[in-house]
């Protein structure tokens, strides 16, 4: 017990390995199935070439950002104590690791794809172990390297700036450390935005263009092989729903743990560990969740064709909650000591695991209601197919209503949550439980995955021709799938606000501020101004998706117009100009969206100070929760609302399917609702993050401007701050040394 007490902070990333030799296990045995006949394979091969080839053409793009971003943090590292050039190293570690998670989850979902349709062939059992252990390498993937990444980094700079100067764990020593590795989240973060973003857009892009002018103008079936943009659309999937999503949760992972960790540096604790008990937890959590999420991915499978998928999904998700949850219990006993304090706030270990109780809880609600605001079958999705018999305008209305109305029950739960984890362990409490919901991540995100790759399935059997039911199969998986990315989203989205609610305390902390008076003028206008961010944000999504949609139409027209045969299995489509179409206008239309949420915060922060730049995170975090429900929710029920159609749906006793007016409408709610749920909406949780987050590392430097223009009153600020947190008598002395000296 002793030897591992002293060696728990090495135990971290060795619980990252494990997850990624497993995942290095999953991947063959994917790799090892077979992948359907020459066609199919041919046809993967497309999917395939055009995913890699929007990654070559990103990262490329990207690397000239890492490279400029990373000699500017090293030159500002240079410029306060607490900070340093290694700042840098840790950024350009922390964005390539995150670009790698995103490469990992999209280089077997081009593979999996395939298989799930070869094996649909066999059975719906069989068609759901391919899919979801493909989705499984993705989410223990990103995991695995989150711990390994933070863990090892932390292990360095520990030693490096704490035990080698022999600084104290509590003080400016430990806030270097943690202030380095924060560089490791802002490239993690960076990344995700870009990649979530620029996938969004590929991906709408392309979906939309299919749709309109293949199920709406020509009448042919989605993913059909005459259609030029149905390999870009098939491409899109992977791009924006894989890699955009593994890089999206990777960051949220990470930013979650550093956010705890920064926090923890607050608490002065009598423990076994060196005093990091309350900076190892959530890393330690984060590697219990992953260990337990693998085990839990063995749960996930069914016998008949007449199984739920659905269920065999929820059992997986429940099982590592309830085990993630247990081990949380010992982790907590065992390394806390009985009382704590942070910022004058008391609480014992108990308390902390009653916070992250509360976090999961609140992941799990927030999953389970997405899932009914979004699911075929529920009254929401139901309402937009009974509107859809009267038109297309009244299907949007609907769908509006619908995704306005899903976020009033998350709020409720998301607010709940933050007063309970806050009542029982303060602002450490609020941490700590996002921390404890985002430790099932390694789940979350195979679950989420999964979709994608199904929806890749049914594709290449559409295009294929294969029998009737084979598609059945991957329709099956497909429809599920649309549910699980829904509630995906929103697990993502609720992390976020509760990760952005810790990196905000964490700020107000390095910034040198007591609190936030929006009854100033200036605060005021920041609160206002970072409302209004999420909502420009999503206009220039939008828009994007709308313009390069624009030109896929056109070119998808022309193909049809002017390359006979193609209707009639006479001619191959050139799906590489599609492709095309979607890269460079992904790529074009990706960097202003990025660069407001990077430049915003340092432009408000070092011309307006910390606390107008508190304002502006407190407007943009809660409007941006807000903005990504409303957007995702309303995007997957009108989604499944279309789906719903295949099936066939009763509308006032008269029974509709597709190529019906009515599913015509809901072809069009569809369309509206592509660039919400899969551009915009969850880029929402990124935008709130990636703005804390840069927040956070100028902290340092935006307190010595305020501290430079204004030396007395930051000194009476810490004065006070440092009287708070003193007992009664130690504050009766201190009034009566301070009185003392004025006197004399």
């Amino acid at each position: 017990m002793e030897f591992l007490q002293q060696n728990l902070i090495y135990a971290i990333p060795l619980l990252g390995i494990v997850g990624i030799l497993v995942m290095l296990s999953k991947s063959a045995w994917v790799v090892k199935q077979e992948a359907g006949d020459e066609n199919m394979r041919t046809l993967a091969g497309y999917i395939a070439d055009g995913a890699m080839a929007f990654l070559r053409a990103e990262w490329k793009i990207l690397s000239y950002f890492v490279i400029i971003a990373a000699v500017l943090l090293a030159y500002s590292g240079t410029l306060v104590e607490t900070s340093s050039w290694v700042i840098a190293v840790s950024f350009i570690i922390g964005a390539f690791t995150s670009a790698f998670a995103g490469f990992i989850g999209m280089n077997i979902a081009t593979k999996a794809n395939v298989r799930t349709t070869h094996a649909a062939r066999t059975s719906l059992a069989q068609a759901l172990k391919v899919s979801f252990t493909g989705g499984s390498v993705m989410g223990i993937g990103v995991a695995g390297l989150a711990v390994l990444g933070l863990g090892s980094l932390f292990i360095l700079f520990y030693h490096i700036y704490v035990l080698k100067t022999g600084g104290s764990v509590n003080g400016k020593e430990m806030e270097k450390a943690l202030e380095v590795l924060a560089g490791f989240s802002l490239g993690a973060e960076s990344i995700a935005l870009f990649a979530r973003v620029g996938g969004g857009i590929y991906t709408k892009a392309a979906d939309v263009g299919a749709d309109l002018v293949g199920k709406v103008e020509a009448g042919i079936p989605e993913d059909d092989v005459r259609n030029p943009a149905t390999i870009a659309d098939n491409v899109g999937d992977n791009v924006g729903d894989v890699a955009g999503m593994g890089a999206d949760l990777f960051g949220s992972y990470v930013a979650t743990i550093l956010a705890t960790m920064v926090l923890g540096r607050e608490i002065k604790s009598e423990d076994n560990f060196g005093g990091i008990a309350p900076i190892l937890l959530p890393m330690l959590i984060a590697g219990l969740g992953l260990i337990f999420s693998i085990i839990a991915t063995y749960f996930v499978k069914i016998k008949n064709e007449s199984d739920s998928v659905q269920k065999a999904l929820n059992i997986g998700n429940w099982s590592s909650i309830i085990m993630t949850a247990i081990a949380a219990f010992f982790a907590v006993k065992w390394l806390l000591p009985e009382t704590m304090e942070i910022r004058g706030f008391a609480f014992t270990k108990t308390d902390v695991f009653m916070a992250i109780i509360v976090g999961l809880i609140v992941g799990t609600l927030m999953s389970l209601i997405t899932e009914y605001y979004t699911a075929m079958g529920k009254r929401p999705v139901r309402s937009i197919i009974q509107q859809s018999s009267t038109g297309h305008a009244t299907n949007i209305i609907a769908g509006l209503a619908v995704g306005m109305e899903s976020t009033v029950l998350p709020i409720l739960v998301l607010a709940s949550g933050i007063y309970g984890s806050y009542y029982f362990a303060g602002l450490y409490g609020v941490s700590i439980a996002a921390a404890g919901m985002m430790a099932t991540t390694a789940m979350q995100l195979a679950i989420d995955a999964f979709g994608p790759i199904a929806d890749n399935a049914g594709g290449i059997a559409e295009m294929s021709q294969l029998p009737e039911e084979v598609r059945h199969r991957t329709d099956n998986l497909d429809a599920v799938g649309n549910t699980t990315a829904a509630t995906g989203k929103g697990f993502a989205i609720a992390s976020a606000a509760l990760t952005s609610l810790a990196l905000f305390a964490a700020f107000v902390g390095i910034a040198g501020i007591d609190h936030i008076d929006i009854y100033k003028a200036n605060v005021l206008a920041g609160l206002f101004v970072g409302g209004m961010i999420p909502f420009i944000f999503s206009a220039l999504c939008i828009s994007a998706v709308g313009r390069a949609a624009m030109d896929m139409v056109q070119e998808v027209r022309r193909q049809f117009r002017e390359i006979p045969g193609i209707m009639e299995y006479q001619a191959k489509p050139e799906y590489e100009k599609c492709v095309a179409i979607s890269t460079k206008a992904s790529l074009r239309e990706m960097m202003l969206p990025g660069a407001i949420a990077l430049i915003v915060p340092i432009v408000v922060g070092f011309i307006f100070g910390p606390e107008v730049l508190g304002g502006l995170l407190a407007g943009v975090t809660v409007s941006g929760v807000l903005m990504g429900m409303f957007q995702s929710n309303a995007g997957g029920a009108w989604d499944n609302a279309k789906k719903s159609f295949e099936k066939g749906v009763n509308i006032n006793g008269e029974i509709f399917y597709k190529k019906s007016e009515p599913h015509k409408a809901s072809v069009t709610g569809d369309t509206v609702g592509d660039p919400f749920k899969d551009t915009s909406g969850p880029s929402m949780n990124i935008l709130i993050k990636l703005m804390s987050i840069v927040s956070l590392i100028i902290a340092p430097h935006i307190a010595q401007n305020a501290e430079a223009k204004n030396p007395g009153k930051v000194e009476i600020k810490k004065e006070i701050r440092i009287l708070k947190k003193d007992s009664l008598s130690d504050k009766v002395d201190t009034i009566v040394n301070r009185t003392d000296t004025i006197l004399r």
